[in-house]
């Protein structure tokens, strides 16, 4: 073995023996699982920040911890801590721990964010825009208005939706529906046994029934009439506490009607038979599934329900069917347009739209339901605001009837509606279960909205596979070598990094390890699709390239490094050889930051992550550059040092880096082939490799190569490498015949002496 590579196999030795010392002085220090802590943040914030006119808290109680707050002797309501009440947690892992005030009408009065750890991903958000965006849940009433599990935010993000924003509006509105419940506050107060009654002991009446008239149907409640005037939607936006909204009031005379909407449930078959006509209802009749239900929505004025940014395979996004707890919206492929009513007497209205309500919604067709119309007013090309009208809706009892009396005895309320007629009290049973007990599935929602981004990236993946499996074959392509790599850089850098947001780094590392030794669940880690499908590919391709293909072609700084030291190579700069003594001390810098890194995480994860900042990753790809002054002059300055010495942060600083190259030396295959003779005595791939990860000896280091595939072509290249000029010479001297000699070497072989060929004496 080599001097070098004892060296190397030492200090490897030596990073090892730190980890362990860490991890044996940090085991002491760890915390135990945290209690819940609403007496500690109630201490550092005052009552009049959460509630406007609160002088003092009560003592912290109950199951939820949840304190009373007071002005004087009059109680405003409720004071607590979202992850003391649900287990929504941030990418991190950790809690995301926001004060929310709720009035005793059920209303959030306000919001603070007072603990998080989500330096990944709020890597893109100042905290301005932040207490903006929770400050939007401020004046909001979940109690009377619960939305649905995985629908998207009331709150508009300004800047995307980013998971942290998710998480934390998902954790208010599910603890404020939990707090309201446990303590009684606002509607959560009031029982329901005389809903619950009808719906044990009624059902759709499954008799066609009398085809009424427009006007008939909405005496008898069958239609049910919204009407909004243009003044009516201004004081709404002047009752929802921002002025900016209020400021854009609508142009036209607020007697103008702003829209009027109508709402049936057509499924009953007397309805739809009056509403559709007997043609319409027999075709809808066939479309329905047993159980299924249909609901007819109407509307005239200026606003339309269906949205001007609705598109093919969208969803309604202004109209939602709430029951009890539960919500729905319509998409698409539930939508069918209709040309008119055809009920006698029936206005022309503008837009006619027959939904069928999804298999999978808990709907129960004789319970209550409303019809909730979100209105939005553009302020902006980034902001919006948005308030919500309520259309109530119940089934008349002349189109239902009496339950089968056996099968409510028999069954209860869970079977007191026939299968035929679909979810019914089962449905409400569902629907009554408290939305805080089901498990959170926020990133099924985020999955969902990224179906493009997560197809480009698989493709993307799928090319830099082929690229590694292929590789002989690029190799000996010099030139489409070059292109396809600086093709894929463009891609890192512009969009996985500046676009997709997805830069993997060491703090995704330090809160896995936390994870493990904490509460490990896997939705912590599926927030984020592109980072999850990053570091699922970087995992595998450890297994088979080191960490080479994450650093080397996949990482947005590295290629914005190597893009830009590419540029300096243009334009002249001269480049500095490291010495091979110094370079590869200099490398070992990367596995110290590492080490102490881990040690810091494993007694204070958020100390971890703010000493993290030494990644310049946040200023230069997710904030692309759009930061205070000392975070962009250390970015710049590792940039300047990468002109110089080609991609100087990963091979010398990247935590990330050591912490990928430490599994990577588990590999089970070797694809960079070598020569006898490649360090001894030929030094030209050790000379050319940009990151001098090849020794003196000719032996590739894993740890420092990034799979850049030079040396490949170089391997290949018979114009470069000196092993396969000398086989080229070789070769040609093996194949040149005779005949092919100079006139003046076949002379001198046959006549040695120039006299014996009749020729004068040299020099005669």
């Amino acid at each position: 073995m080599s001097g070098s590579t004892a060296g190397r196999h030492g200090s490897f030795r030596i990073i090892r023996m730190a980890i362990a010392l860490l991890l044996c002085l940090t085991a002491g220090l760890m915390q135990s699982a945290r209690a819940q802590r609403l007496p500690d943040f109630l201490g550092a914030t005052p009552p009049a920040e959460l509630f406007p006119g609160a002088d003092r808290y009560g003592p912290p109680e109950g199951k939820p911890m949840v304190a009373k707050a007071y002005s004087g002797d009059r109680e405003l309501g409720l004071v607590y801590l979202t992850s003391d009440v649900v287990n929504t947690r941030g990418y991190s892992s950790k809690p995301i721990d926001v004060l929310v005030a709720l009035a005793s009408d059920g209303r959030i009065a306000g919001a603070k964010l007072v603990e998080h750890h989500e330096p990944i991903v709020l890597i893109g958000i100042p905290q301005s825009k932040v207490d903006h965006f929770i400050s939007g849940y401020v004046g909001l009433n979940f109690v009377d208005t619960p939305p649905r599990h995985g629908a998207p935010p009331p709150v508009d993000i300004v800047s995307g939706a980013t998971v942290t924003l998710m998480v934390i509006g998902d954790s208010i509105t599910r603890s404020a529906i939990a707090v309201a419940r446990a303590h009684g506050v606002g509607k959560a107060a009031r029982p329901a046994q005389a809903a619950t009654a009808r719906v044990q002991a009624r059902t759709v009446d499954e008799t066609p029934g009398e085809v009424r008239s427009w006007q008939a149907l909405l005496d008898n409640g069958a239609v049910r009439q919204l009407r909004l005037s243009v003044a009516d939607v201004n004081q709404a936006f002047r009752a929802s506490g921002r002025d900016d909204a209020a400021a854009h009031a609508e142009s036209r005379d607020e007697a103008d009607a702003f829209i009027e909407l109508y709402v049936a449930q057509v499924s009953a078959p007397a309805i739809g038979r009056s509403l559709l006509g007997e043609t319409g209802w027999l075709r809808l009749k066939e479309r329905l599934k047993p159980g299924q239900q249909a609901v007819l929505v109407a509307g005239g004025g200026l606003y339309s329900f269906k949205g001007s940014g609705y598109v093919r395979g969208g969803i309604f996004d202004r109209v939602e069917i709430v029951q009890h707890d539960a919500g729905f919206r319509f998409r698409d492929r539930d939508h069918q347009r209709l040309a008119d009513i055809a009920a006698e007497g029936a206005p022309a209205l503008r837009e006619v739209a027959l939904f069928v309500v999804p298999q999978d919604a808990p709907f129960d067709p004789v319970a209550p339901w409303r019809l909730q119309l979100m209105v939005q007013r553009v302020l902006s090309v980034s902001d919006k605001a948005f308030v919500t009208f309520d259309l109530d809706y119940a089934l008349p009892d002349v189109y239902t009837r009496a339950a089968p009396a056996s099968a409510g005895a028999a069954a209860g309320p869970a079977t007191a509606t026939p299968a035929s007629q679909g979810p019914s009290s089962a449905g409400a049973a569902q629907a009554d279960a408290p939305a805080d007990e089901a498990p959170p599935e926020l990133w099924r929602q985020i999955w969902n909205g990224k179906p493009l981004q997560i197809a480009i990236l698989t493709a993307a993946l799928a090319v830099l596979a082929g690229i590694f499996f292929f590789q002989d074959q690029l190799a000996r392509r010099p030139l489409l070598h070059d292109r396809l790599r600086l093709a894929f850089l463009l891609f890192a850098l512009f969009w996985i990094g500046w676009y997709g947001q997805a830069q993997l780094s060491v703090v995704n590392v330090l809160t896995f390890f936390s994870a493990l030794r904490s509460d490990f669940r896997w939705d912590y880690f599926l927030m984020d699709p592109l980072v999850f499908i990053l570091w699922c590919a970087t995992a595998v391709s450890m297994v088979f390239w080191n960490r080479g293909a994450f650093c080397g072609w996949l990482c947005p700084f590295g290629a914005l490094q190597e893009l830009l030291n590419r540029a300096a190579k243009r334009l002249g700069v001269k480049q500095l050889q490291v010495p091979h003594g110094v370079n590869q001390r200099l490398s070992a810098l990367k596995y110290i930051i590492f080490v102490l890194l881990f040690g810091y995480a494993l007694y204070d994860l958020a100390l971890a992550e703010r000493l993290a900042e030494v990644e310049p990753f946040k200023t230069a790809i997710i904030l692309r550059f759009a930061r205070a002054w000392p975070f962009v002059l250390f970015a710049a300055l590792l940039l300047a040092a990468g002109l110089f010495i080609e991609r100087f942060y990963c091979r010398y600083l990247c935590p990330l880096g050591a912490a990928l190259a430490i599994p990577a030396r588990l590999r089970i295959f070797n694809w960079l082939k070598r020569y006898h003779d490649c360090g001894n005595p030929c030094q030209r791939c050790n000379h050319e490799c940009p990151v001098q990860a090849i020794e003196p000896s000719g032996e590739i280091n894993p740890n420092e190569c990034i799979q850049c595939l030079h040396c490949q072509m170089l391997y290949h290249h018979d114009e470069k490498c000196p092993h396969l000029l000398q086989r080229k010479a070789r070769r040609e001297r093996r194949r040149a015949p005779p005949a092919e000699a100079a006139p003046q070497e076949v002379v001198m072989r046959r006549f040695p002496n120039p006299g014996d060929a009749g020729q004068p004496p040299a020099g005669a």
